[in-house]
């Protein structure tokens, strides 16, 4: 990991600069490429603010120092959450982010700092997902992980929540972009994956410490989930939904985006149908993801995949575990009778097996939720896990 490049001083400097009123992230750029630190813009006079474009009323703010005790005790925030500072011109602030057109001049972070510089996808969609939608987040994101690449989502409800567990889940790298302070939690029953996030993944937010979720604060936030990354995957959403956002900024950004096709008859499936009718890339495993990129990126996951398959114990590549000589043969029958896109009610699997009495059918379904090859939904639904 590379070390941090902020010295107490210097990040309150940073801090005091982005919470000077009126100040947006092009203006606070510009004053970055002149000047180079926050330190020398505070040291700057009124008029060579001016000078530098600036509107009168915000050169007086940045002259006078006044955000200075904000600053202060944002900083005594992020020392009570472990939350850092990484300004546009620290080493660790993600390479693909300052290609944008207005990235961020400083996010705070909480977790793996590291993650900023892996190869890094982009998985959004809707909040209100349907199985199919659920089932094929669970299903790709796992992969994409294990094939090297480092998900990326906004912890929303929905598809977002469903990509970053199934990505811890397996080990594998995941990066959350809040739309609120880095030390709050949005939505509040995400309490216990932003702890997971914080620990195990990375937490990153452009907006000051303990600021709310503001409506408008979540198309700000997308730009950053696709600046980040090489590419977007848009698994359901519909044609003006935030996830359609995120793809067309991806293009404006002129990154891959990628799209999981749905059901036509479907509003959650307009989304991703009409991005794959305007050119988007059709997702159906996760190698179809890994072809459209770079040669260069191609090489590089490799080459990360081949080190952690030479990390892994010789008795552990060898076991080809199977689920077949674990289950009874009603599991098995069960298990042929569920689907992955489709839930099916306790009751209809009662009046189909004749063979099974239902305390026998309760049993299995027990047994195979228990070895995580169904998962039950609310009314006494289940679905297979794809």
């Amino acid at each position: 990991m590379l070390a941090p490049a902020l010295t107490k001083e210097e990040e309150l400097h940073w801090l005091a600069l982005r919470l000077i009123p009126g100040l947006g992230t092009r203006k606070a750029n510009k004053l970055v490429a002149q000047f180079h630190t926050a330190q020398a813009i505070f040291r700057a006079s009124r008029s060579d603010l001016e000078a530098s474009g600036l509107p009168g009323s915000i050169a007086q703010t940045i002259a006078s120092g006044c955000t200075f005790e904000d600053a202060v005790d944002q900083q005594q925030k992020m020392l009570e959450t472990g939350t850092q500072l990484i300004a546009i011109t620290d080493p660790r602030y993600p390479p693909g982010l300052k290609e944008i057109f207005d990235p961020p001049i400083a996010l705070f972070v909480r977790g793996r700092i590291e993650l900023l510089h892996t190869i890094m996808l982009g998985v959004v969609g809707t909040r209100r997902p349907t199985v199919y939608g659920i089932a094929a987040t669970e299903r790709l994101s796992p992969d994409l992980a294990q094939a090297g690449l480092t998900i990326a989502s906004g912890m929303a409800r929905g598809i977002d929540t469903a990509a970053h567990k199934s990505v811890l889940a397996i080990g594998g790298d995941t990066v959350a972009v809040y739309g609120c302070g880095a030390d709050l939690v949005y939505p509040a029953e995400n309490r216990n994956l932003a702890a997971q996030m914080a620990e195990k993944g990375l937490i990153v937010s452009e907006f000051p410490m303990s600021s709310p979720a503001y409506p408008q604060n979540f198309p700000i936030r997308n730009r950053i989930i696709s600046g980040m990354s090489v590419g977007v995957l848009i698994v359901e959403g519909a044609q003006y939904s935030g996830s359609a956002i995120t793809a067309r900024m991806a293009l404006e950004q002129q990154r891959e985006v990628f799209a999981v096709p749905g059901n036509i008859t479907s509003k959650m499936s307009w989304g991703p149908n009409l991005i794959i009718k305007q050119g988007g890339k059709l997702v159906q495993e996760w190698n179809d993801v890994l072809v459209e990129l770079p040669a260069e990126t191609r090489r590089a996951l490799i080459a990360k995949a081949q080190a952690r398959f030479a990390q892994i114990p010789l008795e552990i590549k060898d076991e080809k575990p199977t689920f077949a000589d674990q289950i009874s043969p009603g599991s098995r029958d069960l298990m042929v009778r569920l689907k992955p896109d489709t839930p099916t009610h306790l009751d209809e699997l009662l009046e189909t097996f004749d063979t099974l009495t239902s305390s026998e059918i309760i049993a299995a379904l027990f047994e195979l939720e228990m070895l995580g090859l169904i998962r039950q939904l609310p009314g006494k639904n289940f679905v297979k896990v794809w």
